[in-house]
């Protein structure tokens, strides 16, 4: 699997199977081993790649991808400003077409998106997408977050998989699963995006390492396992900093109100993860969905997956058929279907050597 974000972390969750990381936010592209350097920026990759292939180490299998065996291509494409513009998703693409061979891409999660809205087909973003699912990659682009009938490219490519989110408000009953609030429209060939929708809200997600979230939710996780009374005592004398509380504060009302205010800001699990939202992170699960499609038949081709996976999606009753496609993602239906079509071919395929006997 390849990912094309905006920066990534050699999360332990990743641990050994991170084949490359491509460093293309500037137009010297990097190859490297492994990422070499972290900034604000590289939660969000590292979010995405590792809801979807992340193995569970830091919570001890607990928060797993279903992709949870698959190598990754890491490709960065924010600018040294930190920003990602529609050119260096362009340079990070361009570079995926020239090398997904070499390394064995079957898939590529792309949870950022363009500028403008193009109808444009030889636009560079919808060309590089066609062109990589007419080399048999599989794309998987988040639908953006904009509750309006406006998609950029290159979730606008007809060819990619184009997902939106829906929230499951902490039930497994369905009839009380709501929208997001995704981005939809149609693709410049008139095709309705997004093909379907998959969990986006209250996912648990690692805490970037070495960043300030970190250090902050590292003394406002304790927390969460009660108001200890020497805990917030020590919390008040040598967290200080890390918290920005006033030198002047006290354990009273208005610091635990602070307190709640961050751990709910930061919608803190524990030490190591936290919960996310948005499409960036529904894109991802649906990539991880294909990664097991693909591991039970690898033969299948892009546009197979396409078609399995909004044949087995299940509508959803809130949601407007515009904002939702084909439905929810129904992995455990869309791994069974590929399945069953690597049976059939293999039973067409040998009573065609029986005919030809």
């Amino acid at each position: 699997m390849a990912f094309i974000d905006a920066g990534f972390s050699n999360h332990p969750d990743l641990s050994g199977r991170i084949l490359a990381h491509v460093d293309a936010s500037t137009a010297e592209i990097r190859i490297q081993p492994e990422v070499t350097h972290t900034t604000p920026a590289s939660w969000h990759g590292q979010m995405t790649s590792v809801i979807a292939a992340g193995d569970g180490h830091n919570s001890g299998g607990v928060y797993c991808g279903l992709g949870s065996q698959s190598r990754l291509v890491l490709v960065k494409v924010s600018t040294p400003q930190l920003r990602v513009k529609e050119i260096d998703i362009i340079r990070g693409l361009n570079w995926l077409l020239g090398h997904h061979a070499q390394y064995g891409v079957q898939i590529v999660n792309i949870s950022v998106g363009g500028d403008f809205v193009s109808d444009d087909p030889a636009h560079p973003l919808h060309t590089a997408v066609r062109d990589l699912v007419e080399q048999g990659v599989v794309v998987v682009i988040a639908a953006g977050n904009r509750t309006i009938d406006t998609l950029v490219p290159p979730a606008s490519a007809p060819e990619a998989i184009t997902v939106g989110g829906y929230s499951d408000e902490n039930t497994f009953d369905r009839r009380h699963w709501h929208g997001y609030g995704n981005s939809y429209g149609t693709a410049y060939d008139g095709t309705a995006k997004p093909e379907l929708v998959a969990p986006a809200r209250w996912i648990a997600s690692p805490i970037l390492p070495d960043s300030n979230a970190e250090r902050e939710i590292a003394w406002l996780a304790p927390l969460l396992r009660g108001y200890d009374g020497t805990a917030l005592q020590r919390l008040l004398h040598e967290g200080r900093e890390a918290l920005h509380i006033a030198p002047d504060a006290e354990a009273d009302t208005d610091l635990y109100t602070l307190l709640q205010d961050r751990i709910d800001y930061h919608k803190i699990i524990n030490e190591s993860y936290q919960h996310v939202d948005g499409t960036s992170v529904a894109a991802p699960i649906v990539a991880s969905v294909i990664a097991q499609m693909l591991e039970v038949n690898p033969c299948l081709t892009p546009l197979e997956i396409k078609r399995i996976l909004t044949e087995t999606a299940q509508p959803l009753p809130h949601i407007a058929p515009a904002r939702q496609g084909a439905g929810g993602v129904n992995a455990a239906d869309a791994v069974a279907m590929a399945a069953a079509y690597l049976e059939n071919q293999s039973m067409i395929n040998e009573q065609s050597i029986e005919g030809a006997r």
